[in-house]
């Protein structure tokens, strides 16, 4: 076993110094990305939530006919929209329209309904490699009656906000050749129990994609919260399930032994949308929060959650209950509604850029490590941690092993190391370790946790 004593003991003082006090931190910026995210357009984003907004009412029971109109005129929108992107993209992109029925006279619409999802496809370039990542975001709305069809829904925050994000990066991601395909979901059915993120995370199941990362936006433009007037547009929130969905006995049995509920897939993508968005975008503090989503409330990310998929959500810190599912209105000097004027766009923008360094250093990234195991036997105070290298794409350059200390929620230290084992002076009793693959530019995949073992 190649040790690295170099690269071991070069770190040593360092992981000392960062698990006792505030150490260097050094951010490395891939210069494709850093471009990618310097092309994110407020006006194109303001431009866009201004056009959703003319749509008058996108409620799931709105019009399909009318060309002004309703959810139907909505999804054509968006379809030509992305379609615009098309002749600038070599060929990667497409779109599609991906229809579903949904509803009766028991359920929440009260009748059938046949709903589209607006599907872009940014299509990988490595056709041995069939990794999928998903970002998402509804571009249906209500008001202040889940049924109403007819009266003023703006919906420019829920969710012209999330829907501005992914149409910019169809914009711009769509130029950059990446080897992992992407996939840019514009979803109807949300207000009304999140319909058409199941169909797709059903037929992601169905069809076995190797989805290896959903993203879903959902309300990230409003930076004031009503009734506190806490107001900041340098903080926002990202969602993960701790127990999977999915979990299985053995997964529980495994689960419990090693102490790792905080170390479900969804979490460590939480993590990676952290690191990789705080290393690209200036003044934004990325929030861990430890809940699937918020109480009483669902999203989109959901239900690919349910179907074993890393999944989570991204939302605005400060939540304004006067504007969310309210009719357009003032009362007692308070305005009421959903209404463009109050969506900050530097933090859309900001935003945006956080899913699109995310995704692009995720989809230029090697595959993750497989079999990363951590030994459970013998009494010492070492730690031997192993791994395979990755069956399929482009192979890692080297890997990073992550550290932390039990009660921290992020990973504190990365140690690079070239062979597919490493033993670090560090107990296996008192630290949590895992380790993401990387290429020569420095692009890391997702981390897999060292599950302990004998």
């Amino acid at each position: 076993m190649k040790t690295i004593f170099t690269s071991i003991f070069s770190a040593i003082l360092l992981l000392t110094a960062s698990f006792h006090s505030e150490a260097q931190v050094i951010m490395n910026r891939d210069a494709v990305i850093a471009e990618a995210v310097s092309a994110i357009s407020v006006s194109h984003q303001k431009a866009l939530v201004h056009d959703l907004v003319g749509f008058h009412n996108r409620n799931n029971l709105s019009s399909q006919t009318d060309p002004n109109k309703g959810i139907g005129a909505a999804a054509e929108y968006l379809y030509r929209k992305v379609a615009s992107y098309i002749p600038e993209s070599e060929g990667r992109l497409s779109v599609e329209k991906v229809y579903y029925t949904v509803g009766g006279p028991q359920s929440r619409l009260g009748r059938e309904v046949t709903l589209c999802n607006v599907i872009a496809t940014i299509q990988g370039s490595d056709k041995t490699d069939n990794r999928v990542i998903a970002v998402l975001a509804h571009y249906d709305n209500r008001n202040g009656e889940g049924n109403d069809s007819t009266a003023y829904a703006p919906g420019a925050n829920d969710d012209g906000s999330g829907i501005a994000c992914l149409m910019e990066m169809a914009r711009i991601i769509s130029k950059i050749k990446m080897p992992v395909t992407v996939q840019l979901m514009f979803l109807s059915g949300e207000e009304h129990g999140l319909f058409g993120a199941e169909h797709m995370a059903a037929l992601a199941k169905k069809e076995n994609r190797n989805l290896i990362a959903v993203i879903n936006n959902d309300m990230i433009g409003n930076s004031n919260a009503s009734e506190t007037n806490t107001q900041t547009n340098t903080i926002i929130r990202v969602f993960s399930e701790n127990i999977p969905a999915v979990e299985t006995d053995e997964m529980r049995r495994i689960r419990i032994y090693n102490s790792a509920e905080n170390d479900s897939y969804s979490r460590q993508l939480a993590r990676y949308v952290k690191e990789t968005g705080e290393r690209y975008v200036d003044n934004l503090l990325v929030k861990l929060i430890y809940r699937n989503d918020r109480f009483g409330r669902g999203g989109d990310h959901t239900p690919f959650s349910k179907q074993g998929f890393a999944a989570v959500r991204i939302c605005e810190v400060n939540e304004n209950y006067d504007r969310t599912h309210q009719y357009v209105r003032e009362e007692n000097g308070i305005k009421y509604g959903d209404e463009i004027w109050a969506i900050d766009f530097e933090y859309v923008r900001k935003n945006t850029a956080m899913n699109l360094a995310s995704v692009v250093n995720m989809a230029l990234a090697p595959v993750i490590p497989e079999n990363v195991k951590l030994s459970a036997s013998g009494l010492t105070n070492y730690s031997l941690i192993t791994w395979d290298i990755p069956g399929k794409g482009k192979q890692p350059d080297a890997y990073y092993v992550l550290i932390r200390e039990t009660d921290q929620p992020n990973w504190q230290i990365k140690i690079r190391v070239t062979d597919t084992q490493v033993k670090l002076p560090f107990s296996k009793d008192n630290y949590f370790f895992a380790v993401q693959s990387v290429d020569s530019q420095g692009h890391e995949s997702l981390a897999a946790f060292a599950y302990g073992g004998r």
